[in-house]
């Protein structure tokens, strides 16, 4: 492979699915110092900066905390500026976006950063269907990702789902256990985020009649729930620490004692798990356990965002908008609202374009001020005629940013305060108001 060839993949299609050749490419960052830090691109993003949520990271006080990042997909390798302060720059010309080639060089901070050749090039099988469980997509880096869970589901290991939020995680875990052999049994699952230490124990192990204020009866835990099925762990970054190595104890015996039992219970689960991509640097700057990330992650895929996988916007779309009433489609909605829609960022993702459609069902008259395509809810309180779930969403969405708008007053805007207040970590603190476009005053 000649250094400035493009990273284009091959695509195979066939009646089984295909599948795609991928050229391997390692990605390196040297810093000013000669220290260099190394991975290999396959489909998706890598981080670039100091930050330990950084797959590449360097000690260079010029190097933003997230700098930039490189995006693969299956015809190129693309780097992208993440706003840094002393830019990004190839062959002198600062750069915001720029498709990379074998051999290329660019500068971040005082870093440098090349793509070299990886060896033999990777063979990705891809699924013949377009969606899986209840989970839609017909792009290559959905079909691969197909492919990869329909091959899991028929065993019967660990599994953690990398994504962001409103990408679909718990849809394809459910769907991994609707395809293996414990479907007739329960699936269950376990929002770990905004929950107290106590309640998440006594949650996942269950309790004893006395076992704290409030417990007038025994209860079954979700491990014993899940016995013969599958725990389905969303938001497994926000876990507590001193709970880790309890549940991994659970984990590697197949034996649970409720809270002030004095026996131990035998159960058999699979457990599934989903955390943010930054799961591995809570790992390095050690506030999630290593040894239960490796427990869980016997096999680690990530869900990709929205906005890498625009292809699937009038797939989606039309999935969605079959559901309401009146029953719409993509190509029957006027040209500029097609053009909007494919060209929005889509921070929130698929539940985003879930509620857009919802929206767009709503009102007849569509106008681009109407689908109001910001991270912000919708301010009506019109969810009649539309099905359970999509109401769901819509109403669970515009009363956590009021919620938290009203919090964020409350604690004068200061971040550390309004966590405490809520009763959550300052870290999802932080996802909650980046999902809907709300700062505290500290940023």
């Amino acid at each position: 492979m000649a250094p400035t060839e493009p990273l284009t993949a091959t695509l195979r299609l066939e009646g089984a699915g295909g599948a795609l050749t991928l050229p391997r490419a390692t990605a390196r960052l040297t810093s000013p110092g000669g220290r260099t830090s190394e991975a290999e691109l396959t489909l998706g993003r890598v981080l670039i900066g100091q930050s330990v949520e950084c797959q590449l990271q360097a000690d260079d006080p010029a190097l933003s905390r997230v700098h930039a990042e490189l995006v693969r997909d299956q015809d190129q390798v693309v780097l992208k500026d993440l706003g840094s302060k002393n830019g990004t720059f190839i062959d002198g010309v600062r750069v915001r976006e720029a498709v990379l080639t074998l051999g290329q060089k660019a500068l971040l901070g005082g870093s440098t950063l090349t793509l070299d050749p990886g060896g033999a090039p990777r063979t990705l099988p891809l699924s013949s269907r377009a969606s899986f469980g209840g989970a839609v997509g017909q792009s290559v880096v959905m079909r691969v990702l197909f492919a990869q869970l329909e091959r899991i589901a028929q065993g019967d290991g660990g599994l953690l789902l990398l994504g962001e939020s409103g990408t679909g995680r718990e849809l394809l875990a459910r769907g991994v256990h609707d395809a293996s052999a414990r479907r007739e049994r329960d699936f269950v699952v376990l929002d770990c985020r905004a929950l107290s230490s106590q309640v998440v124990e006594s949650e996942l192990f269950g309790h004893e009649k006395g076992a704290f204020t409030g417990a007038a009866t025994a209860r079954q835990g979700l491990l014993e729930s899940a016995d013969g099925g599958t725990l389905f762990l969303d938001g497994l970054t926000e876990l507590p620490l001193e709970l880790q190595p309890k549940l991994l104890r659970a984990l590697e015996s197949g034996e649970l004692r409720r809270l002030r039992a004095n026996e131990a219970r035998r159960f058999d689960a699979r457990v599934i798990g989903a955390a943010d991509p930054d799961l591995r640097a809570r790992v390095r700057d050690g506030s999630f356990r290593a040894d239960l990330y490796y427990r869980l992650a016997v096999t680690e895929l990530t869900v990709p965002p929205l906005r890498d996988r625009r292809e699937d916007l009038p797939l989606l779309l039309d999935h969605f908008l079959r559901e309401l009433t009146p029953p719409q489609t993509f190509a029957r909605l006027p040209a500029p609202i097609r053009t909007l829609l494919l060209s929005h960022h889509w921070p929130g993702n698929v539940r985003e374009l879930r509620n857009v459609g919802a929206r767009l069902a709503l009102f007849p008259e569509v106008s681009p001020e109407v689908l109001r395509l910001d991270p912000a809810p919708p301010q009506h309180g019109v969810f009649r005629g539309l099905p359970l779930a999509v109401a769901r969403d819509a109403a669970v969405e515009r009363f956590e940013r009021e919620y938290l708008q009203a919090a964020l007053e409350a604690s004068g805007g200061v971040m550390q305060r309004t966590a405490k207040a809520l009763g959550i970590s300052r870290q999802y603190l932080h996802k909650l108001l980046t999902t809907h476009g709300l700062a505290s005053r500290d940023e």
